[in-house]
C-alpha cells in the first residue's frame, strides 16, 4: 500500500490540496487551492475536486474533507456548504467524479487526526481539543488519543448566539473588522465553555487564523495549555489523506 496520497480540503471559502507522506505526515508538494464553488453543491464541488487531482495529475487513493457530519461516507449536514449534500454519499460521488478511490471525512476531524498524529498533541495523553477557526469553528475531540468523531462544538448555543461561530469564527473577525484583542475575548469565552464541558488538557487551534497566531495568541486565556496547530491551515490536507490511508 502507497504511503502517498492526494489530501483535499473542503472550505467554506475555498478547497486546498496537497501530495502527503501519510507514514511522516509530511507534505511533497506545493499547496494547490481553488475557491469553493458558488453554490457548493455536491456536483459542483464534486467537479472542482476532479479539478484539483487532475491538476496533480494523481493516479492514487484521495482522503477528502466536508465541512459537514459524515457518517460511513455520507454527509448527514452541511455547514458553509449547499444544503443539497445532506444525504449525499459523498465518497461515492467524489469517487466517481475523480476516478479514484476516494475517503471523505469530517474537515476538523482531519486536522485533529493530523495533530494528534503527527502535530502539535503528539504524544499527549488524556483528553485533547483540536479547534479550527477560519469560515466556521470546526472541533476534534481526543481521549487518550482515539478520536469521538462529528462533535462539530462550533454549532453549540452558547450566550445567545446559535450558532456560536457565527459570533466566534475567524470570517466574523473580518466581516466585522474587530480587532485582534476583541476577537481573541469572543474566542476565550468559546474557550472557557469548552474547558467547563470537557476538562481538556490540551486545546490545540488550527485553521486559517492560525498563521496569525502572533497576532492573537497572546491575548488567549483558558484554565488548560493552549498552543498553535503545528500544520496550520493544512492539518485538513494531512489528516485527510491519512484517512484514506486507514
Amino acid at each position: 500500500m502507497t504511503d502517498r496520497v492526494l489530501g483535499i480540503d473542503v472550505g467554506g471559502s475555498g478547497i486546498k490540496g496537497n501530495v502527503v507522506d501519510v507514514t511522516r505526515g509530511r507534505l511533497l508538494a506545493d499547496r494547490h487551492e481553488i475557491p469553493t464553488p458558488r453554490p457548493a453543491t455536491p456536483e459542483q464541488v464534486a467537479a472542482a475536486v476532479a479539478q484539483m487531482a487532475a491538476w496533480f495529475g494523481w493516479e492514487g487513493p484521495v482522503g477528502c474533507t466536508l465541512p459537514a457530519v459524515v457518517r460511513g461516507g455520507v454527509a448527514c449536514s452541511a455547514a458553509n456548504i449547499d444544503s443539497a449534500w445532506i444525504g449525499t454519499d459523498a465518497e461515492a460521488l467524489l469517487a466517481a467524479a475523480t476516478g479514484l478511490p476516494t475517503t471523505v471525512v469530517n474537515d476538523a476531524d482531519a486536522a485533529g487526526v493530523a495533530e494528534v498524529t503527527h502535530g502539535a498533541a503528539r504524544g499527549r495523553g488524556g483528553v485533547v481539543l483540536v479547534l479550527t477557526f477560519g469560515t466556521g469553528i470546526g472541533s476534534a475531540l481526543f481521549t487518550d488519543g482515539v478520536l469521538v468523531p462529528n462533535t462539530e462544538l462550533g454549532h453549540l448555543e452558547l450566550d445567545g448566539h446559535a450558532p456560536v461561530e457565527d459570533w466566534a469564527a475567524a470570517r466574523v473577525r473580518e466581516e466585522r473588522r474587530l480587532g485582534w484583542e476583541e476577537w481573541a475575548s469572543r474566542v476565550n469565552r468559546v474557550l472557557e465553555h469548552l474547558v467547563r464541558l470537557f476538562s481538556p488538557e490540551l486545546i490545540v487551534i488550527g485553521g486559517g487564523v492560525s498563521r496569525r497566531w502572533d497576532r492573537f495568541g497572546p491575548y488567549l486565556e483558558a484554565e488548560t495549555e493552549i498552543v498553535p496547530a503545528a500544520f496550520g491551515n493544512q492539518a485538513g490536507i494531512v489528516g485527510a489523506a491519512m484517512a484514506a490511508r486507514g
